[in-house]
């Protein structure tokens, strides 16, 4: 079965002899979150990549996963929330202040009063109950506690109301790489055909755009969306925080039966081996699942946590592998 192994980098894949030993062992490109860098950082990064693959034949891709219009937390220090501990989200792109996390989009808050009320963060495992509302303020109530950090993403498990455009920061990133030939864009959080579309007419033609299908809406306009774009990635996290587990497993499996209709190659992500990122073998649910998804017509899995922070970055590469 031939497939593509996309690793994302990060603290455990930064130097040129992990990237060597992944190329070797399957991986066919890299992904750089965006999201988690600043530009300075990110220029740091590129000019390390364009260093050691500028002999390399073929030149591998490197993907920027570009924000869009997920919203995801501000700075702050790091922090436990513990269940029935209230909590208060301010429009802020940092805080100090104890119990206080800062979200830097303004229309969160608008969508707040026309949500479910449940604010689901970290790829829904941390969970707030909404209290109370002001115009850049909500107080919550923690449901399901755990260990909360910067840039972690956040949003309603139900909730249509969001502003779908690229932030500055994105613009930015885009300006400064799009003449850069190996460079592919994944775009965060489409909504929908006309959305991927307004992003086409953007970037133009020659730009590899790929819409990263986290919300329904986008997921059952796959095949539209597909027309501007000229690859999909099922991001089962985020599409997991949205719908909640047992929808998210039907829709995944849905979209599933329909592959071989959309016009680009489609890619799962999210969890492919995640007990990698803290095991050198996998589960042999996991391996089933890469087999199930490579012969259901996935033309390549995203790997995320295992490389960019795992403890095993090169074996959950060797593992991705193991039917190419």
């Amino acid at each position: 079965m031939e497939y593509k192994i996309i690793a994302t980098l990060g603290p455990s894949s930064s130097t040129p002899q992990i990237w060597s030993a992944m190329l070797a062992a399957g991986v066919d490109a890299f992904r750089l979150n965006t999201s988690h860098l600043s530009i300075a950082q990110l220029n740091t990064w590129l000019d390390q990549i364009q260093s050691f693959t500028r002999a390399l034949d073929p030149h591998p891709p490197l993907v920027l996963d570009l924000q869009g219009s997920k919203w995801r937390l501000g700075q702050f220090p790091t922090f436990d929330l513990e269940p029935g501990q209230k909590v208060q989200l301010v429009f802020a792109t940092a805080s100090q202040a104890k119990n206080v996390l800062p979200v830097p989009h303004a229309d969160f808050f608008s969508a707040a009063s026309l949500s479910s009320g449940e604010i689901v963060l970290n790829d829904a495992k941390t969970r707030l109950q909404l209290e109370s509302i002001t115009p850049e303020a909500v107080t919550a109530t923690v449901l399901l506690g755990g260990t909360i950090a910067s840039n972690k993403g956040i949003t309603f498990s139900a909730s249509d109301y969001r502003i779908e455009a690229l932030n500055a920061k994105d613009q930015a990133i885009i300006d400064q790489t799009h003449r850069l030939g190996f460079i592919r864009y994944a775009i965060s959080y489409i909504k929908d055909a006309a959305e991927m579309a307004q992003y086409r007419a953007l970037m133009g033609a020659s730009s590899h755009l790929i819409a990263k299908l986290e919300r329904q809406p986008a997921v059952s306009e796959a095949a539209q969306i597909s027309e501007s774009a000229d690859e999909l990635w099922l991001c089962r996290g985020d599409l997991g925080a949205e719908l909640g587990m047992r929808a998210m497993a039907e829709a995944v499996h849905e979209f599933s039966l329909h592959l071989r209709e959309y016009a680009v190659p489609v890619y799962m992500a999210g969890q492919i081996l995640e007990h990698m990122t803290l095991h050198p073998t996998p589960t042999r649910s996991e391996v089933c699942f890469l087999h199930d998804t490579v012969k259901k017509g996935f033309r390549g899995v995203v790997l995320s946590d295992e490389t960019a922070i795992g403890q095993y970055p090169i074996e959950a590469c060797q593992t991705s592998a193991l039917f190419k």
